[in-house]
């Protein structure tokens, strides 16, 4: 992938997240899958946008590329998770738990986040000592490196 000249890390995080569809194939590396097919079969998208999807996703450490092989079949790739990739979990709950209240689903919500004990958990802000931050209280203060002009 190549560097970029955007200043923003938003707008850098977007030139990996922003293209329709790559949040539902994080979704679905989230819950498991990890072979193309399954992908498609899941998604319903079109083998050429899976394709460039993936392969920005690995480009950019999101997921990375494993060899495996089923009996008489040849070798393909399976992907998974980096670090990097297992961290989008919260953006991942944040845009589900902004829909959920926002865009709700009629018969209810299709996922649910809960702990390893089954306790609800919603996704916020925390502070430098681990206290939770309501988001009316908390500010986007732009440093002495954000370039002034376009805005980016």
């Amino acid at each position: 992938m190549a560097v970029t000249q955007q200043t923003c890390s938003i707008a850098r995080s977007l030139e990996v997240l922003g293209e329709r569809w790559t949040f539902l194939i994080l979704r679905e590396a989230l819950s498991g899958t990890t072979r193309f097919a399954d992908f498609r079969a899941v998604l319903g998208i079109a083998p050429d946008v899976l394709s460039n999807r993936l392969a920005t996703l690995v480009d950019a450490g999101v997921l990375e590329k494993q060899p495996y092989r089923e009996p008489g079949a040849r070798v393909r790739d399976s992907y998974h998770l980096t670090p990097a990739g297992a961290e989008l979990q919260v953006v991942l709950g944040a845009l589900q738990q902004w829909g959920d209240e926002h865009r709700p689903y009629p018969p209810g919500p299709t996922i649910l986040r809960r702990t390893a004990d089954g306790r609800p958990v919603h996704v916020g802000f925390v502070d430098d000592e681990g206290r939770e931050v309501p988001p009316a209280e908390v500010r986007f203060v732009r440093t002495a490196t954000y370039p002034t002009g376009d805005g980016r």
